[in-house]
């Protein structure tokens, strides 16, 4: 019997490090936005959430959002990327933290800290592109490791 709840418990441990795909979280549902996301890095989640959907057209809107680093940031940087029906329409990146410049106030955080925040964002765009498409996040840092990646998949009905 002993043998047989062993032989279960490494069959569950196994199935759940098997597993690489996190479960998709609703940030925000509304009449005519929705928005969703999912990490894309097979070893770590993250929370995130937005008080109102109707705010992002506000051009400033307040979120919370928090996770625990497995890498330090020394320096880290983004690449942002539009994806409608699979194809790559936009593509930005940049350098948030790095040697003479520091863009966001989590810069220099060490491996094992607690990242939170929770403030205003402001997205700098006039309005949501109408349709259905994925926004693709991720973050590196110095030694081309992924510090956090996620896909935002939005659902526009709005006709602005």
């Amino acid at each position: 019997m002993k043998t047989s709840n062993v032989l279960l418990l490494i069959s569950i441990l196994l199935y759940i490090n098997a597993s690489t795909e996190w479960p998709t979280h609703t940030v925000c549902k509304e009449d005519n936005l929705e928005i969703y996301y999912k990490s894309c890095d097979p070893q770590q989640d993250f929370s995130f959430s937005i008080d109102r959907c109707s705010d992002i057209t506000t051009h400033t809107f307040d979120v919370k959002a928090a996770m625990t680093l497995r890498h330090s940031i020394k320096e880290l940087y983004v690449k942002l990327a539009m994806i409608i029906n699979g194809k790559t329409v936009l593509t930005y990146s940049d350098t948030l933290c790095g040697p003479g410049h520091s863009k966001l106030i989590f810069c220099g955080k060490k491996k094992g800290e607690r990242l939170q925040y929770e403030g205003p964002v402001t997205l700098g765009i006039k309005e949501i592109p109408q349709g259905d498409y994925t926004l693709s996040a991720k973050l590196t840092n110095e030694d081309d490791v992924t510090v956090a990646c996620a896909e935002f998949t939005v659902k526009n009905y709005l006709d602005y």
